[in-house]
This record gives C-alpha cells, sequence and structure tokens, in this order.
C-alpha cells in the first residue's frame, strides 16, 4: 500500500435532507454529513466508525453519488464525481461498487444467483456470453460458493452465503474502491470471522481500496490500516489503526474505544459513560457538536466549532484541547 498516493479526496463534503412537517414540527434540514475532509490512499482499508444514526452510510453512500452532495467535492482518480454527466457517470461505476449491510434485500429475489453476479457484466456488455459464466463461476468458486449454487435463488442460502454472493457481484467487475457498509453486522458472530478473512484476502488479490464502515471498533480494528471516527455528520478523529487504539486523543473516541466488550471478567476496564443520547441531526449543536456529552466541555467549545488538527504523526483531531496542548487531557 502506497499511503502517499490519494485514491480519493473529499474536500467540505455536505449533504442535507429537506425535512418535512409531517409530524407536526417545522420545515428545515437534516446534516447528515456536514463539511467533511477525507483522504482515501490507495490499497488501504479505511475503517469508519461511530455511533448509529452520525452519518456513517451516508457518507458512503453520497461518495459513491448514490447519494448527491449538496455541496463539496469528491476527487476520484483526478475526477470530481459530482461534476460528471450521466454517461461518465456510468463509466465511473465499474470503478466503484457497494457491499450492503443487509445481503437479503440488496439482491433480487427473483434473479438466479448466475444472473445476480453476471448482471454487472451484461449491463457493460464485456465478453461473450460463455465468458462472462466462466467468470462468474471462477469468482462463485473464490467466495467459497459451488458450481450447484448457480442457479439457485437469494431465499434458498443462509445469510453468511448471500453476503459472499454479494462480495462476488461487487467484485466481478475489478473495481478500484469498495465501500462495504456494515457487511457482517446481519450475520451470525460464527461467520463475521469467515466474511472478514475473506474480505481481506480478497482486496490482496483484487487490489482494491476499501472504506469498511462499522460500529463494531473490534471489527474495524481486525480489518483497518487506518481509521476514521465520525460524530453527528463530522470527523472528529483519524490516524492510523494500532495509533488510534493505543492513544486516542478525542473524548468521544475514548468513550467508544472503552465500551468495547473485554471476554475476560477479570480484567477490570474503566468506563466512561456518556450522558444523553447523541443529538438529532435536524438541530445540532451549536460549536463542538460533542460539547452536549462531552466532560471537558467549556464555553469555547459551546460556541467555536474546532477543525481537524494534527497532533503529531499524522494524527488528526478536532478538539480545541488538541489544537491548545497537542494533544486531549
Amino acid at each position: 500500500m502506497n499511503r502517499q498516493e490519494e485514491l480519493i479526496k473529499i474536500q467540505n463534503l455536505k449533504k442535507y435532507f429537506n425535512a418535512g412537517n409531517a409530524f407536526g414540527g417545522k420545515k428545515g434540514k437534516v446534516y447528515a454529513v456536514d463539511n467533511v475532509n477525507l483522504d482515501i490512499y490507495r490499497g488501504e482499508t479505511l475503517g469508519l466508525v461511530g455511533e448509529s444514526g452520525c452519518g456513517k452510510s451516508t457518507l458512503g453512500r453520497t461518495i459513491l453519488r448514490l447519494n448527491e452532495a449538496t455541496e463539496g467535492e469528491i476527487d476520484f482518480g483526478g475526477k470530481d464525481i459530482n461534476r460528471l454527466k450521466r454517461e461518465e457517470l456510468r463509466q465511473m461505476r465499474r470503478r466503484m461498487q457497494m457491499i450492503f449491510q443487509d445481503p437479503y434485500s440488496s439482491l433480487n429475489p427473483r434473479m438466479t444467483i448466475m444472473e445476480i453476479i453476471r448482471s454487472p457484466l451484461d449491463a457493460f456488455k464485456i465478453g461473450t456470453t460463455e465468458e462472462r459464466e466462466e467468470k462468474v463461476l471462477q469468482l462463485m468458486e473464490r467466495v467459497g460458493l459451488g458450481k450447484q449454487h448457480l442457479f439457485r435463488y437469494p431465499h434458498e442460502f443462509s445469510g453468511g452465503q448471500r453476503q459472499r454472493v454479494v462480495i462476488a457481484k461487487a467484485l466481478i467487475l475489478n473495481p478500484e474502491f469498495v465501500v462495504a457498509d456494515e457487511p457482517v453486522s446481519a450475520l451470525d458472530v460464527s461467520v463475521r470471522s469467515q466474511i472478514l478473512n475473506l474480505m481481506k484476502e480478497l482486496q490482496s488479490e483484487f487490489n482494491f481500496t476499501c472504506l469498511f464502515i462499522s460500529h463494531d471498533l473490534s471489527v474495524v480494528k481486525h480489518i483497518s490500516n487506518r481509521v476514521a471516527v465520525m460524530y453527528l455528520g463530522q470527523i472528529v478523529e483519524i490516524t492510523d489503526k494500532r495509533e488510534l487504539y493505543e492513544n486516542p486523543c478525542h473524548p468521544y473516541t475514548k468513550a467508544l474505544l472503552s465500551a468495547i466488550p473485554i471476554p475476560d471478567a477479570r480484567v477490570k476496564v474503566k468506563r466512561q459513560i456518556l450522558k444523553g443520547d447523541v443529538p438529532s441531526p435536524y438541530n445540532p449543536p451549536s460549536g463542538c457538536r460533542f460539547h452536549t456529552r462531552c466532560p471537558m466541555a467549556t464555553d469555547r467549545c459551546k460556541e467555536e466549532a474546532p477543525t481537524l488538527c494534527d497532533v503529531g504523526g499524522n494524527h488528526m483531531v478536532a478538539c480545541h484541547f488538541c489544537e491548545a496542548t497537542g494533544q486531549a487531557k
């Protein structure tokens, strides 16, 4: 992995949804992704973590332009995805794919597994029918399924098998970039490690870059090279995996890491319990968005929003304490 080569550069990315008054509230906007700046290096797996509702999935979908961005730039290999015309975007789809969270609802129940995996090849008219089917069979075997599965339907498979089908479909075009949105959260614990190990093997083999979205920090630790922490639509910390787990700086990151279950009951861990719930993205707090739950918040935190600053070793943190001292207290 060459960390100096940026595959994707995201600048000031925003995605707002219009909120109606169906429940008696005033019309306004949901600030799902708000001013995100992020670099994704070629060949790496970047883990994106945060609580449910913080905007992780929306960010992933907006990068792929499954959601239209409200503002900002997404530079992918020298081209701004947000400015591509219809046919240009269609061709760009060959270079980027997505693995969805639910392996059942993301598969067409009326199509056989052969038809599902082959469909991207059909859409771009790649190869002859025989060549397409041969490629499908080879990839099926690579993800741990056999020839006997080709003409079955999604409902005939287990969750783990369906996710293998989803992975095969995402990789059939040899994409450069894959967004994996909670790819193992819907699976039994017994098969999660199998799918994670399979993804690591396939990344090495197919040489794709991956944005791995998850709320499970133990899973992210297993598969990622770097980790970005997201809170209420914004990135609050990003650094190498080892640095994040050994030296977390942002108080939100510290709280998340302290919540990871320890299998040994004899090991005592001091939990950092956050007070209150995540504020609504419909009406986010002023200043630092974490100040309503932060034990170190000051008046400055309530009024002034921090920006990502380097506290050393390319460890970026959005915290006023880091700006002042070089590290979080």
